[in-house]
């Protein structure tokens, strides 16, 4: 057995959040397939996943940072560039690092609440942040005695479980509130060391998660168990696993509150989202004649980060709660996670603007253009279309030229990923039939994959193509021929897009080890298929090796993609030392806009 942590230390928050980010990867599809309160939007699974994720990257970014004061050039995590795994950059230090470049408990308690706050994703997700953050008040609080013990580890889970029902407007029992309530008293109830404390949380929320069917019908209906509440029992089997060495045996669980009611398993295993208030009374959800849900309530889930004081918190607070429902306001210490339901979403973000400074706005509307929702509503239900594409791009510029290609867009802004809830919605939007779905990021795998299976739950023939670069896409439109066979026209164009080479060039944000050796911020970088493959300080030359190192290995066509930082002279140099090396290449260039990237390029 390898060896395990007895006590609470940086290094085991670090394994936990690796081990949950695991969990929370294999579980996910399950999650999102049980999501159906308030909103059954399939997304609670991904949600959670994003969160952890970017809580996992806050630590590890915690961890390279303390490193590079200790002139140690080994740094764990990739290099920093715009959308990367430590794009966020650390959170404020907590204190002194360890010795050895080790950053302390505090350090990396603090950044874990930290990247998760500032990544959170939807009610279970938000709901989740304020929960790693109660637990990190504890854990990093000053005093006498260190709180790193069994004792310590059951005091935070019950501030954690504290503080997330105060985070939430109105709270509903059957939801992920429950969950963490129970484990939070199975925690302060045992005695031991760290393990021991943490085996009993996970009992404790399992057990109280096979009991959510009884405790909101819309779940007992469904069949199900609460969505948000799987997904914690999740993170916490990775705890047990990080004090024991050891998955617990029966973390893998069904996920059917119904056969958990049979006596066929001894615990619960899926949940559904923990969204905090239903959007009407228990059991009011409607359903069309095939049984799928009408939806309800408000039209529009709005999130954003909101800097602004206690005082002006508490009145924006008040005045969401009269603008909607499913309200989650979490953080403190001047920034703010704030998530809410309403059909006004203009408003909710004038009165974030009114309290202080919101950014990352997020705005998803639920079920847009769905043909349920026009048939509940009494609207004519449009014709379907046969095909369509579903694109996720990353400036305005590069939106207008997928549109003119006849794809439907989600813009990724810098910093701000779309949602898969914003996926599903734009497959609503293309009303077809079938659709091709083209991420065009590494980063939205999990995220477009959970989109496609909840398509595909509405009666959509979806296929994801796995495009890493929004070059790849176009490569793959360009070959794109709706007079196909489906699987033909998607085999033809995931092979454009896999005989793509793609490139960016960027500009680092802090010191960082990389393939090609230790950047400092300012640099620029030249990324091949994601790896940096060269570090420079002139965006032109940068731009001319990647170039060259590509075209070596052959292309028949090269795709600049410009963004609106990129010298004005860049497109010109490229083409230009294109037509006298590479004769037989030839070379097209879009303006991207507003992009992380300068420049992107493709070689096919």
């Amino acid at each position: 057995m390898p060896q395990v942590p007895q006590t609470l230390d940086a290094s085991a928050v670090r394994a936990w959040c690796g081990l949950a980010l695991e969990a929370l990867g294999r579980a996910r599809e399950e999650i999102d397939a049980i999501n159906v309160y308030p909103v059954a939007d399939g997304d609670t699974g991904t949600n959670l996943y994003l969160t952890v994720e970017s809580a996992a990257a806050a630590v590890e970014a915690v961890f390279a940072a303390h490193a590079a004061v200790a002139g140690d050039p080994r740094l764990p995590g990739g290099p920093s560039v715009p959308g990367g795994p430590a794009a966020s950059g650390p959170p404020e230090p907590g204190g002194p690092g360890a010795p050895g470049g080790r950053p302390t408990l505090a350090d990396a308690v603090r950044a874990m609440a930290h990247g998760a706050l500032i990544g959170a994703r939807g009610n279970s997700g938000t709901i989740l942040a304020q929960l790693l953050r109660g637990m990190a008040q504890v854990l990093a609080a000053d005093g006498d005695t260190a709180h790193t013990d069994g004792p310590g580890l059951g005091l935070a889970f019950r501030h954690a479980a504290d503080a997330a029902r105060r985070a939430v407007a109105h709270p509903v029992e059957g939801t992920v509130l429950t969950v963490a309530s129970a484990a939070a008293d199975a925690a302060s109830a045992a005695g031991g060391d760290c393990g021991t404390v943490a085996r009993a949380a996970y009992e404790g929320a399992r057990t109280a998660l096979a009991a959510t069917p009884g405790q909101l019908a819309v779940l007992e209906r469904a069949g199900v168990v609460d969505a948000g509440g799987r997904g914690l029992v999740a993170v916490l089997a990775a705890l047990v696993e990080t004090f024991t060495g050891e998955a617990p045996a029966s973390a893998g669980v069904p996920v059917l509150a119904r056969q958990v009611r049979a006596g066929r398993v001894g615990t619960p295993a899926g949940a559904r989202d923990d969204s905090p208030e239903p959007a009407g009374p228990a059991g009011a959800v409607e359903e069309c004649s095939d049984g799928t849900p009408v939806p309800e309530g408000p039209a529009f889930e709005v999130i954003y980060l909101l800097e602004a004081q206690d005082a002006a918190v508490d009145r924006l607070r008040a005045r969401l709660d009269a603008l909607g429902d499913s309200l989650v306001v979490v953080g403190g210490d001047g920034l703010w996670n704030i998530h809410v339901h309403v059909d006004d979403a203009g408003a909710a973000v004038e009165a974030g603007v009114e309290a202080g400074r919101p950014h990352r706005i997020r705005i998803t509307h639920f079920g847009l253009g769905d043909a349920h929702t026009a048939a509940a509503a009494g609207r004519p239900v449009r014709e379907r279309i046969q095909r369509a594409i579903v694109a996720v791009v990353p400036g305005e510029g590069l939106a207008g030229l997928y549109a003119e290609a006849g794809a439907t867009t989600v813009l990724a802004r810098p910093g701000e990923p779309p949602a898969s809830g914003e996926l599903v919605e734009a497959v609503r939007r293309a009303h077809a039939r079938e659709v091709v779905l083209l991420p065009n990021d590494a980063d939205l795998r999990h995220t477009a994959a959970a989109a496609a299976e909840q398509a595909r739950t509405e009666g959509v023939r979806v296929a994801l193509i796995p495009t890493r670069s929004a070059v790849q896409g176009i490569a793959a439109l360009a070959v794109h021929e709706p007079g196909r066979r489906f699987d033909e026209d998607v085999v033809s164009m995931t092979s454009a897009a896999g005989a793509t080479r793609y490139a960016e060039v960027v500009v680092a944000e802090r010191q960082s080890w990389t393939m090609a050796g230790i950047c400092q911020a300012g640099d620029v970088l030249g990324l091949i298929d994601g790896d940096v493959a060269v570090i420079g300080d002139d965006i032109t030359a940068t731009a001319d090796l990647i170039l060259n190192r590509m075209l070596a290995a052959g292309g028949e066509m090269v795709t600049l993609v410009l963004g609106d930082a990129a010298p004005a002279t860049i497109a010109a140099h490229l083409e230009a030392r294109v037509r006298e090396s590479y004769l037989a290449v030839d070379t097209v260039v879009y303006r991207g806009g507003r992009q992380s990237a300068l420049l992107l390029i493709g070689v096919e």
